[in-house]
């Protein structure tokens, strides 16, 4: 069973997280992780903080000598900007006022999280519900990655549209044109109206969302069961994605189009060959690798709809919690668009899940036990990795 939890605040000290189920043996470093971090921080449209924190995860635990030991893995972020919020975030009683914050922001967790824990301020709120805490997902979406890599598995994402301009999206995606890209899309055409969007609303005080796509390639058949509802790995998989801030909607497969088709253009048709690593292969994908809960052998395909940052430079109307006066809502520097980023951490969790997927089905307390089983399963169906 691979899984983390995450601490921390957005204006904290840092973010923690710590990953447990790793076998022992794997290698992992704080480049590797440093490397996906950096992702997370790119994209056009982000806010200034983005260039002044330069996320890195220090490994504080379970690794010697750039091998896992089958320990928990803990990896701590520290904030840059700490310095400027010891006082706000002092985990000690301060004298003086600190500035409450009582006007909520419509869009974030403002409102009903002070309603919900009984507090007359929004801060505690928004440092834990904000976005930074997604770093803290990408350091042990790297542990994941890596693991899986060992496997063959490969993920990818990039951007399909921001603010309405939409890509056009080739039969194979060049994945070395979408990383060099300012907003991850592979469209060199889009990309520059993706960016004349984002411009627009940085200029009318606004945000944009759109979606992005998240590809898992190389996963076994198998993962995942029809068994009982919290196996089904779609179900797993939409979970981990809908957790992740601004993501208000999943897609797996071609599942919105399917709904207006009819069935014989919908499901994936099977023939034996074909160069497939098993003995036969799908003439098309439309399910986005996954059938009945369970992984088909096909690329695992998803897309998110990212909902525009909440968090406006001309804010919108709110209520007062201490005074019942209707107020403008409160503002805090803000990203203007946030779908390339969404992307890395889709990738993150998606990696995540199917990490535990795969331990589930095979299990191992080290590297060498894991490839085993893996290796004789493959082999068992005509398979190979």
């Amino acid at each position: 069973m691979f899984r983390f939890l995450t601490a921390g605040e957005s204006h904290g000290q840092g973010l923690a997280t710590i990953v447990e189920g790793v076998p022992a043996g794997l290698r992992l470093d704080e480049e590797f992780v440093a490397h996906e971090l950096k992702r997370r921080q790119g994209g056009y449209g982000r806010s200034p903080r983005q260039s002044m924190e330069h996320d890195r995860a220090e490994i504080v635990s379970g690794v010697r000598l750039g091998l896992t030991m089958g320990s928990p893995i803990a990896l701590v972020i520290l904030n840059r900007d700490w310095e400027n919020w010891k006082t706000a975030m002092s985990a000690s009683p301060v004298e003086g006022d600190t500035k409450r914050i009582t006007r909520p922001r419509p869009g974030h967790a403002d409102l009903a999280g002070v309603t919900k824990y009984g507090l007359d301020d929004v801060r505690p709120i928004l440092e834990r519900a904000s976005a930074r805490e997604t770093a803290a997902r990408v350091a042990a979406g790297a542990v994941a990655r890596r693991f899986l890599e060992e496997f063959g598995v490969e993920i990818h994402s990039h951007t399909l549209a921001i603010g309405g301009e939409w890509a056009k999206v080739a039969a194979r995606v060049d994945w070395q044109q979408v990383e060099g890209s300012l907003v991850r899309c592979a469209d060199t055409v889009a990309e520059k109206d993706m960016m004349a969007a984002i411009e627009e609303a940085v200029g009318s005080g606004d945000t944009v969302g759109g979606v992005s796509e998240v590809l898992a390639f190389g996963v076994p058949v198998g993962l995942g069961s029809h068994i009982q509802w919290d196996r089904r790995l779609d179900g797993r998989i939409a979970q981990a994605m809908m957790s992740i801030q601004s993501v208000k909607g999943v897609e797996i497969g071609d599942a919105f189009k399917a709904a207006e088709e009819r069935g014989s253009q919908v499901h994936d048709g099977i023939v034996m060959g074909g160069g497939s690593r098993y003995p036969w292969r799908r003439k098309s994908n439309h399910a986005g690798g996954i059938e009945g809960g369970i992984s088909n052998g096909e690329p695992i395909v998803l897309r998110l709809a990212v909902k525009p940052v909440p968090t406006l430079a001309k804010p919108l109307a709110s209520v007062d919690l201490v005074s019942g006066a209707s107020v403008q809502a409160h503002f805090e520097r803000s990203d203007v668009c946030v779908v390339p980023a969404v992307g890395v951490i889709g990738e993150a969790m998606l990696a995540i899940v199917l990490a535990d997927a795969m331990l589930e089905k095979f299990g191992g307390d080290s590297m060498q036990e894991t490839r085993r089983n893996v290796d004789g399963y493959l082999k068992s169906i005509g398979g190979s990795r």
